[in-house]
C-alpha cells in the first residue's frame, strides 16, 4: 500500500487579484520563499515518512487551461512523472477527488489518498507529517480522515468542524459536525469552547473507501466520473478527461457529498474522525491573509518588490514592474502589476470580487489573464499597443516551437534580440541571430523555433486591421494545442479554425 499525494488545483483566480487572474490561479503564484504555492504542496509531501511509503507520481487534478505552467512548475521542483488529470469544465472538489480515486486505482493497488487543496500555506512541515502520521493508521483501517486546524481567533471567514472525544490508541478524535461559516459571537463561543477546529479541506482516506461512499451517496457522480475516466484522452503528459461524459457530473464539495452525512449512515460502516494540528496553517483566502503569514519590518509592513514606505504601518506592498512609494499609511494593501493596480484597506479585501464583476460587465481584459501569458514553448509579454499594431515580447526556450500557423488580418516583424532563431516562412526555411530580423506577411504559414541551448528573445511587431489572439489558424503543434476544446485539428485546409 501506498500514500498517494492528491493535489486539487482549480480556482478561478480572483481572491488575489491583480497578480491572481482566471488563467494564472493563486497557486501558481510565488508569495513565500520563494516558491508558488503549487510548488511547495507538492515539496511538502516528499520528506514524510510513515507507516507506508509515499508514492513518487503525484496526482493533480487542474484545469486544463493552465496545464503547460502546471506541468512545468512541478517538474521545476522535481516532480518529473506527474498525473495530471484535466478538467474540462469545474464541478466542485467531490468530482476531482473521485477522478482521482479512479485514476489511483487504474495505476496502483488500493492507495491511501492524500487530499490536499495547491493553494494552502503550511509554515510547519514538521507539525504536518506528524498529523498525517497520526491519522494514517486511520485511513488505512477504512476510515475517512480529515485535518482540523486548532484555531486561535474567531475567523467567520472558515468553516469550523466539532469534534468530540480522543480515540483510543490515537491522537485523532471522533469528528461529530460540520458548521458553516459563523457570524463572530459564534465563532467566539467555538474557539472559547475548544471543542471546534477550522476545516483545513485535507482529507485522507483509501481509494476504495471513497468510491465506495460517492457511489452510495451519489451513484449520477460516480457513473459520471467513472465514465469521463474511461473515455479520457491520453495527451503528452496529461489525461484529458471526457467533457461529454464529465458534463453530466454534479458539482459539490467533498463535505457536502460524503463528510456530513457519514454520521448518519452508520449501516455503510464508514468511519470519519478528524486530526487537529496547528502548524501555522492558512488558506491564504485574501489579501489580509497574505499579510498575516508573510514576513514583517519593524514597522508591520510586509514589502516585496522596488517599495519606499515612509510612515507606513502594518500594510501589504507588492511591486511587479516599478517604484512604489507609499507615504503615511496604515492598515493597507498596495498590489501593483504591469496592468493593474490594487489598493484598498484590509479590512476589504474579502470584497474584491465586486471589483472582479465590475472589470467583467466592462470587458476588462485583467480579469483573464497577465500582461505576460504563459505558453508550454515560453511566454510573451505585451509591451505596447495601439489601434493598428502591438508590440510583443517574445521569449522562447530551449527546444521550444510556436505552432505552424498563419494569421488573416494582421502582419508580423521578428526582430531578434538574443539566441538562435529558425523561422518557417511558407516554404523558405531561414535561421536568424540577434540583430537581425524578417517579415511575416499576412495569410503566410509561419513557425517560429528555438533550435538553441538558451531562452531565444524576439521583439514582435504586429500590424493589421485586427489583432486579437483568435486571429490565429494552426496548422500543427507539437503541443497538442490543435485538438484543444474538441475542436478538430486545422492540418486540412477544408477544416480549419481559430484558436487563441
Amino acid at each position: 500500500m501506498l500514500l498517494q499525494p492528491v493535489i486539487l488545483s482549480g480556482g478561478s483566480g480572483t481572491r488575489l487579484w491583480p497578480l491572481s487572474r482566471e488563467k494564472h490561479p493563486k497557486q501558481l503564484l510565488s508569495l513565500f520563499n520563494g516558491e508558488t504555492m503549487l510548488q511547495a504542496t507538492a515539496s511538502r509531501v516528499r520528506s514524510f515518512h510513515g507507516e507506508v511509503a509515499v508514492s513518487d507520481k503525484l496526482i493533480v487534478v487542474c484545469n486544463e487551461e493552465y496545464r503547460f505552467i502546471t506541468a512545468e512548475q512541478l517538474q521545476t521542483v522535481g516532480f518529473e512523472n506527474c498525473t495530471l488529470l484535466l478538467e474540462p469544465i469545474g464541478r466542485n472538489t467531490a468530482p476531482a477527488v473521485t477522478l482521482a480515486a479512479i485514476a489511483a486505482l487504474d495505476k496502483n493497488e488500493d492507495s491511501v489518498l492524500l487530499i490536499m487543496p495547491a493553494d494552502h500555506n503550511i509554515a510547519d512541515t514538521k507539525k504536518f507529517h506528524e498529523a498525517v502520521a497520526a491519522g494514517l493508521p486511520q485511513a488505512i483501517q477504512g476510515a475517512m480522515v480529515t485535518f482540523g486546524i486548532v484555531p486561535n481567533h474567531p475567523n467567520t471567514g472558515y468553516g469550523y468542524i466539532e469534534i468530540g472525544e480522543t480515540l483510543e490508541g490515537s491522537s485523532a478524535v471522533q469528528l461529530r459536525n460540520f458548521v458553516e461559516k459563523p457570524n463572530v459571537e459564534v465563532a467566539q463561543s467555538y474557539v472559547d469552547s475548544g471543542k471546534y477546529v477550522w476545516n483545513s479541506g485535507i482529507f485522507m482516506m483509501r481509494a476504495s473507501i471513497w468510491l465506495k461512499a460517492i457511489r452510495h451517496f451519489n451513484p449520477a457522480m460516480f457513473i459520471a466520473c467513472e465514465a469521463a475516466y474511461a473515455n479520457a484522452n491520453i495527451d503528452i503528459d496529461f489525461v484529458r478527461i471526457s467533457k461529454q461524459h464529465f458534463s453530466a457530473c454534479p458539482s459539490d464539495s467533498i463535505d457536502y457529498a460524503v463528510m456530513e452525512k457519514l454520521s448518519t449512515t452508520p449501516e455503510l460502516q464508514i468511519g470519519a474522525c478528524v486530526v487537529p494540528f496547528d502548524a501555522g496553517w492558512s488558506d491564504v483566502g485574501a489579501w489580509d491573509a497574505v499579510w498575516e503569514v508573510s514576513e514583517k519590518d519593524q514597522h508591520g509592513n510586509s514589502k516585496r518588490g522596488d517599495i519606499l514606505a515612509e510612515d507606513t504601518r502594518n500594510s501589504l506592498l507588492i511591486s511587479d514592474s516599478r517604484l512604489v512609494a507609499c507615504l503615511g499609511l496604515d492598515d493597507v494593501i498596495v498590489v501593483e502589476t504591469p496592468d493593474a493596480v490594487l489598493v484598498t484597506n484590509k479590512a476589504n479585501t474579502s470584497n474584491i470580487k465586486r471589483i472582479i464583476t465590475r472589470l467583467k460587465e466592462q470587458n476588462y481584459a485583467q480579469t483573464d489573464n497577465h500582461r505576460k501569458v504563459y505558453r508550454p514553448w515560453g511566454h510573451y509579454d505585451s509591451v505596447d499597443r495601439g489601434e493598428h499594431f502591438q508590440v510583443k515580447r517574445i521569449v522562447v526556450k530551449p527546444g521550444g516551437s510556436l505552432s505552424m500557423q498563419m494569421h488573416q488580418h494582421r502582419a508580423e516583424h521578428w526582430i531578434v534580440v538574443t539566441g538562435t532563431a529558425r523561422v518557417t516562412r511558407n516554404d523558405e526555411v531561414m535561421t536568424l541571430k540577434a540583430n537581425e530580423s524578417t517579415y511575416i506577411p499576412i495569410g503566410a504559414k509561419h513557425r517560429l523555433e528555438n533550435p538553441g541551448d538558451t531562452d531565444l528573445e524576439v521583439i514582435e511587431v504586429q500590424s493589421g486591421t485586427y489583432l486579437g489572439e483568435d486571429d490565429i489558424v494552426r496548422f500543427g503543434d507539437i503541443y497538442g494545442r490543435h485538438e484543444e476544446n474538441g475542436e478538430s485539428s486545422a492540418a486540412d485546409p477544408s477544416d480549419q479554425r481559430k484558436l487563441a
